[in-house]
């Protein structure tokens, strides 16, 4: 079980998140709507302790984790796993070695600066990049890739931690609607089959709807809704995203459940761009 009790984030005299409070049982996929500004990004940064409460508590299995420090910090960073908009990605470093370094937070940083990994670890980010169809991107460099296949590739990483949470941050926002159904896919495949916990921050209500059997809705960092994604009517939406500069109610369009991404050709999921280099260069 995850909890948070009344967890607030202050920056200045601007309250960014305010008294937040959420139980989420293991293995739920839950996804996180509101405005820009709503107190989404900083919730996920404060449950993976890049930022500290200002108040309130985080917990996980018993642990107060919003108290941790040190090497048991970072031990909760590594079974937190993280998925950035951005990417996060080393861009003149090869595919493989990006994902390796989701692992180095366990092992020696002289290795990892030394670009030492056993052979093992090559494996587990090999099979990583298979399950998200993108193995023939192994050798090359990671800026080189397309924004889907980038992220992809930091879900890889995100594996290679063996997390027991995944976060995701928007994580489909700079993405077209193919790629984007590409990585929603992968995450909800991780959270079937290894049952670990997701919690992804989403702009778009059919995507949330789609793909979450929870969906938090936050205005002005408080939570105004939490519930299934049948429970999410127009009045929900509109307590959620308010109205527009003209004063004008929610689009009825942003109610609607369906989602408007083109079926995937069976080649183009497991296939990126050209130029990929052998799977047999990699030197298990």
């Amino acid at each position: 079980m995850f909890e948070l009790k009344n967890v607030s984030r202050r920056f200045g005299n601007k309250l960014a998140v305010d008294s937040v409070s959420l139980e989420i049982p293991q293995g739920q996929m839950v996804g996180i709507i509101g405005r820009s500004g709503a107190g989404k990004s900083t919730l996920l940064r404060m449950i993976n302790r890049l930022a500290d409460p200002t108040s309130g508590s985080i917990h996980f299995g018993g642990v107060e984790v919003s108290a941790l420090s040190g090497r048991k910090r970072r031990d909760w960073q590594r079974d937190c796993a993280m998925i950035f908009q951005q990417f996060n990605l080393v861009p003149r470093i090869d595919v493989l070695t990006n994902v390796m370094l989701g692992r180095l937070n366990q092992r020696s940083t002289v290795l990892s600066l030394l670009n030492v990994f056993t052979r093992e670890e090559r494996i587990d980010a090999i099979t990583a990049l298979e399950r998200l169809g993108i193995e023939q991107t192994a050798m090359q460099m990671a800026g080189t890739l397309s924004g889907g296949q980038q992220q992809r590739v930091a879900i890889a990483r995100a594996l290679m931690q063996k997390p027991k949470m995944m976060l995701a941050d928007e994580p489909i926002a700079s993405l077209d609607p193919l790629n984007a159904k590409i990585v929603m896919d992968a995450l909800r495949d991780i959270n079937e089959r290894e049952g670990i916990t997701v919690i992804t921050n989403l702009h778009t209500l059919d995507t949330a709807r789609n793909y979450c059997e929870r969906i938090v809705g936050m205005a002005a960092g408080k939570v105004v809704f939490d519930g299934a994604p049948s429970d999410l009517t127009a009045d929900a939406v509109k307590a959620i995203y308010g109205t527009d500069k003209d004063g004008a109610g929610i689009d009825e369009s942003m109610t609607s459940t369906s989602i408007n991404i083109p079926e995937l050709p069976a080649a183009a999921a497991a296939n990126a761009s050209a130029g990929a280099q052998p799977l047999a260069m990699v030197g298990l």
